[in-house]
């Protein structure tokens, strides 16, 4: 028996762009063992995992390291999977059930996909230790959300700059590091690392946009923004606060479809 599987380039309507992601599409669960042996085999920063559940569907996200409570760009890819393979009509809103972040809901906007996410508002807090000798700034500002970090930087240069050591970053206690300033040509820009997790660098990181998009709305007064994670592949996050949720909205390409045969 063959399982169905494809890569997608998410946050981004240029393949090549944006973040790759590996879908693979299930009727039944199967082993936590085995997903992860095949996100390993995949190599990407995720692989989600779509098991059919009646009309909704369970989704579980693995990196080549370990299996993550929530992932943006991932959940996306299999949006766009659902709808562009015709497993899901395109006017139907997509539900997962996922195990540490609730229902998440997915709905097609014009060319957009719109995911519906819970906000992670940041608090301000001291400066873990190593954390900026690691990413080779000194933070104007840091605060946490959940388990990642976040950190404002000088400007937009530094941010595109950054060249971290990804060794004592790994040893920062955290599943990540967001590094954010205010950018010219969009609201803001980011980068995010997190070597503990077993990705260096994330090309584009939808869930920790559920903490930029407080952090910025709250500094610059507005609750519609649109983000550019700087990272080499680069992609756009369009950001819509909405009381304790949080409305993120990016295009995706197909780039490969195939059949596990293991």
């Amino acid at each position: 028996m063959t399982t169905p599987i494809w890569q997608v380039d998410a946050f981004t309507d240029e393949p090549f762009r944006g973040n790759p992601a590996a879908v693979c599409l299930l009727d039944t669960p199967i082993a936590e063992e085995w997903m992860q042996q095949i996100a390993l085999e995949m190599n990407l920063s995720e692989t989600a995992f779509v098991v059919r559940q009646g009309a909704d569907f369970e989704l579980r996200w693995f990196t080549p390291a370990c299996e993550v409570r929530l992932c943006g760009h991932a959940t996306l890819a299999s949006a766009h999977v659902l709808w562009s393979e015709g497993i899901v009509e395109p006017s139907r809103t997509i539900e997962f059930r996922t195990r540490h972040s609730g229902v998440l809901s997915a709905r097609r906007d014009r060319e957009k996909i719109e995911l519906d996410f819970p906000a992670r508002p940041p608090e301000e807090c001291p400066q873990p230790q190593g954390l900026g000798e690691a990413l080779g700034l000194e933070p104007r500002l840091v605060a946490r959300a959940a388990r990642d970090y976040l950190v404002l930087a000088e400007n937009e240069a530094a941010v595109r700059g950054l060249r971290p050591d990804f060794a004592k970053l790994g040893r920062v206690e955290a599943r990540g590091v967001a590094v954010t300033a205010a950018a010219t040509d969009y609201d803001f820009v980011s980068r995010f690392f997190a070597p503990a997790a077993g990705v260096d660098e994330d090309p584009v990181t939808g869930s920790a946009h559920c903490c930029l998009g407080p952090f910025w709305a709250e500094r610059l007064g507005i609750d519609t923004l649109v983000g550019y994670q700087a990272s080499a592949r680069g992609g756009v996050v369009h950001v819509t606060m909405s009381g304790d949720r949080v409305l993120l909205s990016g295009s995706a390409v197909t780039t490969l479809r195939g059949e596990l045969l293991v």
